[in-house]
């Protein structure tokens, strides 16, 4: 049986793998030259089970009205006459209530949790090293309203088996030392141990080594152009190569993992996906004095700025600015993240030799990924994974083979077109997405 995965970033790849384990015939098709060149080139790097609380949550509306027309919010909403734009954030809205903000936790953490369990035993398995680190991440609060906001989400993550501990700002600095030159600021902090970190582009290309040398082909510099059906499923797929010759492909199953272009090729076929691009940035630097350099992988909440040790070289990454598929450089938005880097940790980083990068990452209005099959037959969903794709891949990855295979995820999650396993003193649901 004939499987064709579309798209290679992380997402991708890792389904390519986990499908090739259940034992089928797989190719990847990708408009890059190389695999995980686009949103999973250069991002924060944090597999972050605790950075479960959604940007959807009861107290994101006023910050997002708060933010409208700075430059440098954390989350920008650039206004434009774009009906796509405007039918996610009325459903960006709907899903800022208490109750949808504890249902999205809830799965957001089980998946997560599921995830870098996966992850831990690839690692083990295949032998990947990925400047890797294992030393927790720690969510640090210069505002004492955002660190009292932090406690409810905290807490239920920990009644889901997420142990993330509130700490005071003195346990911080003892987990973290270089804290200590912000430590009058620091309102307090909570901490994962079991989270980790590493450089997601390294571990994408790592697998596609080990994808390949188990017979995954990777059908690189091909561009999706459409999906076609034929009685009610996919007949095949059209792609042209970087010399524009057309290719028909055909497989058996298809699973779409194309990011936030996902929703372009799906609607065609009257599936409206709750997609649209997130743009991120990140900063990454040469350490410059590591007495001032973090180990530990850190979160600044207030900033929505994530900070990841890869080696030898600093990565802050984050931010979310809603301005349909332009990819340019903000030049605002990148000098003040390399601005809150030297109020935090001046001289850490070689701010000389900084690399800016932009992304775009496919997000719901929820923070919950689609997963799973749609009506279209043949058709599989792997996409949607906004901030969380690093966090997220190895389990995504994981279940989506095994529902290709027909067999039942391991994770109770809401998978799209599947009937939920339900929980204890739960109902059974049928996924709406």
């Amino acid at each position: 049986m004939k499987v064709i995965v579309l798209g290679a970033g992380l997402l991708g790849v890792t389904s390519a793998y986990f499908l090739r384990q259940q034992g089928y015939e797989v190719t990847v098709v990708d408009r890059q030259a190389s695999a995980a060149a686009e949103t999973s080139f250069a991002n924060g790097g944090q597999i972050s089970v605790s950075h479960a609380e959604p940007w959807a949550n009861p107290g994101a509306p006023l910050k997002v009205l708060k933010w409208l027309g700075k430059e440098d919010a954390p989350l920008l909403f650039r206004l434009r006459a774009d009906a796509r734009q405007w039918r996610w954030g009325l459903q960006f809205l709907r899903e800022c209530t208490p109750a949808r903000t504890r249902h999205n936790i809830e799965q957001i953490v089980r998946l997560g949790t599921y995830s870098r369990d996966t992850l831990q035993q690839l690692r083990r398995d295949r032998d990947i090293a990925y400047d890797e680190r294992t030393q927790g991440i720690l969510h640090f609060y210069t505002s004492q309203e955002e660190f009292d906001a932090a406690e409810a989400p905290a807490a239920q993550m920990r009644e889901l088996g997420c142990d993330r501990r509130v700490i005071s700002a003195d346990e911080a600095v003892k987990i973290e030392p270089t804290l200590a030159h912000i430590r009058p600021q620091l309102a307090g902090a909570t901490y994962t141990s079991e989270d980790e970190s590493g450089d997601a582009n390294r571990f994408a290309r790592e697998l596609v080594k080990r994808c390949e040398q188990d017979g995954v082909q990777f059908l690189m510099s091909h561009t999706v152009t459409a999906l076609r059906t034929a009685g009610g499923e996919i007949d095949h797929v059209e792609a042209t190569d970087n010399e524009g010759r057309f290719r028909r492909l055909r497989a058996d199953a298809y699973v779409l993992a194309m990011g936030s272009l996902s929703p372009l090729l799906a609607k065609p076929l009257g599936i409206e996906l709750p997609i649209y691009p997130a743009k991120g940035y990140s900063v990454t630097m040469p350490v410059k004095d590591a007495s001032m350099a973090h180990q530990v992988s850190l979160t600044d909440d207030e900033f929505k700025l994530v900070f990841s040790r890869l080696g030898d070289r600093l990565r802050i990454a984050g931010t979310a600015e809603l301005n349909g598929y332009d990819r340019d450089l903000n030049r605002v938005r990148c000098e003040a993240i390399v601005r809150r880097v030297e109020e935090l940790f001046p001289g850490a980083g070689d701010t000389e030799q900084a690399q800016f990068w932009t992304g775009l990452r496919p997000a719901t209005p929820s923070n919950v990924p689609l997963i799973g099959r749609t009506k279209v037959g043949k058709l599989f969903l792997n996409t949607g994974h906004g901030t969380l794709g690093w966090t997220h891949a190895c389990g995504s990855g994981k279940s989506i083979a095994r529902i290709v295979a027909g067999l039942a995820p391991e994770v109770d999650f809401a998978f799209t077109g599947l009937e939920r396993r339900p929980s204890v003193g739960a109902q059974p649901q049928l996924s709406k997405a």
